[in-house]
């Protein structure tokens, strides 16, 4: 019997999971991490295509057209996914959005993925809120995770935590 076996059932039933986000090492020790000191934290995405981050992203522009505006540093990456938002305002649904965004970074290499977002890199994930006493230690052990370099607790006026190493 390996030693601390509770200890590592927990570790066991937690990596599938994780290892499902194919996250970085760096973002995969630290999702780890969170999980071993809140096992019930929700980890709801990481490591994306360029279709998975177009549909994340519709999603929250079909509640706010101006999120992409409101959420990532302005870049021409970003301006060009805005662009294409304000020029569409017919685009409604969650679906017909991803379309549209996903048009405009397929022509897209690597590098201008990774200055839209660390998901493409598997370097960043999101969490899902808790609110309350609960929530609150839940956002001071995401501060405290080695290695971490942004978390944010909105994107574009939404909740929505997402950690990025």
């Amino acid at each position: 019997m390996p030693p601390n076996s509770a200890a590592h059932d927990i570790l066991s039933a937690l990596e599938p999971d994780i290892d499902e986000l194919e996250l970085a090492p760096r973002a995969k020790a630290a999702a780890l991490a969170l999980k071993r000191a809140h096992p019930t934290v929700i980890i709801t995405s990481g490591r994306r295509s360029a279709p998975d981050q177009a549909r994340a992203m519709a999603g929250n522009i079909a509640r706010n057209r101006q999120w992409i505006a409101q959420t990532y540093v302005s870049h021409a990456e970003s301006r060009a996914l805005q662009a294409w938002v304000d020029a569409h305002p017919q685009a409604r649904t969650r679906d017909t959005i991803a379309a549209g965004l996903l048009s405009v970074m397929n022509s897209w290499t690597d590098a201008q993925k990774g200055r839209l977002s660390k998901h493409f890199s598997g370097e960043a994930f999101d969490i899902r809120p808790v609110a309350g006493a609960a929530g609150a230690e839940i956002k001071r052990t995401i501060r405290a995770l080695p290695g971490l370099t942004k978390f944010l607790e909105r994107e574009g006026g939404l909740i929505i935590w997402h950690a990025q190493f």
